[in-house]
């Protein structure tokens, strides 16, 4: 006991000659971030008063501007444009040493000047000085994915697609947007009988809303509030919509009025937004100009039907390669248990992604033929579950889960890809659950009721379960499609 209160006076000692010096020295912290740090000046340009020339003299390290147009840039001299007339704030945060400061100073712009808004991004979207009406857009009903449900990263909503038409009577096909150039106007046309289509989570901000005969999300009324405008901005090379008022476009996912632009033509247009209160959930939609008809792309080749070997080892015999799919992945691996029945080296490592993000979690086999089943529709495929993954936590967070937590089960898919994210509704299953961990099991997947078929191409692979958000980690070895019984 002496020893350490002898070793904790020293720290004492120690620390008050620390900071003894430090008093010789003067030293202090940063003096805290004041308004005065973040005062900016602005001044019209020569070429014309709607471009403005905004600066600050402080010593920020990093200065973020809002231009109250849609637009944000960083810099102590930057530039923003205002095609229309109007009252904007201009917004600059500087971050310093001792913190941030933020300031705000109000410009007017006494006229449009529409030449600032001559470029394609603006002709596309509302037809530009040609088209004083503005430019109408529908949604792209007819195109596979017009809306879907996908990670915040891509341009693709992999997790879910809908199909063509597949949202008829939802109150979405006969909704019109108008982008008019001049004054920024926004119109949304619901259509008959003024409904829109609303994402589950907020059937409450539309009063009233009944539910879709078949499924969860709401047929909701809505009467679209007066003098809604819209503006873009242009971050880097992305470009972003913003809808005025409380305003939307489409599907009403709860997300922010901001859409960033992913595909911008005369004729088409592509858009995703972060659905609301769920930073990783992405929708996407797409839509056309009212009027435009897309040309049917020339039909492709039948594929072959007909059956072949179909094997992997993970020890270099292989003919097939595995496709990840919606946070599900697989990569060659040590085996971690060379006992029998499975004693090789090398083995897959099939991981489930956790969340949301994993929750469809598998990994595909994509044939360029139809299988031809009729002779041979037997898999086996070895697999290893090992007990330290979570089988009991329930991390599910809708009530139309058939489970809730990670199961002891491995499922065989055979799906038809042409149709995209539809391809589950006419799959065939073979599951083996109730698993046991920790050894390895040779499991078998006959598809002899499906032997008839001619549509699959798609060896679909999920273990763990499915619409489940716990993740796992998993073996998997020597899958074979087994010779023709004699």
């Amino acid at each position: 006991m002496k020893k350490i209160f002898f070793n904790i006076g020293l720290l004492c000692f120690g620390l008050l000659a620390l900071l003894a010096a430090c008093q010789d020295d003067d030293f202090s912290l940063s003096a805290p971030a004041t308004e005065a740090d973040a005062a900016f000046t602005f001044t019209p340009s020569s070429q014309t008063p709607n471009i403005i020339n905004f600066a600050s003299p402080s010593d920020g390290f990093i200065k973020r501007w809002s231009f109250g147009n849609g637009g944000t840039s960083v810099g102590d001299n930057v530039v923003g444009r205002y095609p229309f007339k109007g009252t904007y704030e201009v917004t600059l945060v500087v971050y310093m040493p001792g913190g941030s400061a933020t300031t705000t100073q109000t410009i007017t712009i006494a006229n449009d000047d529409l030449t600032l808004v001559d470029i394609d991004e603006y002709k596309f979207l509302s037809g530009g000085l040609d088209a004083p009406d503005g430019k109408t857009w529908v949604v792209d009903k007819e195109m596979l994915g017009h809306l879907g449900i996908g990670p915040a990263t891509g341009t693709w909503p992999e997790w879910y697609q809908a199909g063509p038409n597949e949202k008829a009577n939802r109150g979405l096909y006969d909704d019109e947007l108008t982008f008019q150039l001049a004054g920024s106007k926004f119109t949304y046309n619901t259509g008959e009988p003024g409904t829109v289509y609303v994402n589950a989570s907020y059937g409450g901000d539309f009063p009233g809303a009944p539910k879709e005969p078949d499924g969860n999300d709401y047929i909701a009324p809505y009467t679209p509030p007066a003098n809604q405008t819209w503006s873009l901005s242009q971050d880097g090379d992305k470009w972003f919509l913003t809808i005025s008022n409380g305003g939307f476009m489409g599907y009403y996912s709860g997300a922010a009025p901001v859409y960033e632009i992913l595909l911008l033509t005369p004729d088409e247009m592509q858009v995703r937004s972060v659905q609301g209160g769920v930073p990783g959930n992405v929708w996407y939609q797409r839509f056309i100009r009212k009027g435009f008809v897309r040309q049917p792309p020339e039909p492709e080749p039948e594929p072959e039907y007909k059956i072949e070997d179909i094997y992997e080892n993970f020890d270099g015999a292989s003919n097939v390669t595995f496709v990840p799919n919606s946070g599900g992945s697989v990569v060659t691996y040590d085996n971690p248990a060379p006992v029998p029945v499975n004693e090789t080296a090398k083995v897959g490592k099939y991981v489930k992604a956790p969340g949301g993000g994993g929750a469809f979690s598998n990994v595909q086999i994509q044939l360029p033929y139809k299988m031809d089943l009729r002779q041979r529709h037997v898999f086996k495929l070895k697999v290893f579950l090992p007990g330290y993954n979570d089988y009991i936590t329930d991390n599910g967070a809708e009530a139309w889960q058939s489970y809730r937590t990670l199961q002891h089960q491995v499922s065989l898919k055979l799906q038809d890809r042409t149709l995209g994210g539809n391809a589950y509704t006419t799959q065939v299953e073979v599951a083996q659950r109730t698993l046991e961990t920790d050894k390895w099991l040779e499991l078998t997947f006959d598809f002899d009721a499906a032997a008839n078929r001619t549509d699959f191409d798609t060896i679909v692979i999920q273990v763990g379960g499915e619409a489940i958000y716990t993740g796992g980690i998993f073996f998997i070895d020597d899958l074979a499609l087994q010779p023709a019984v004699q």
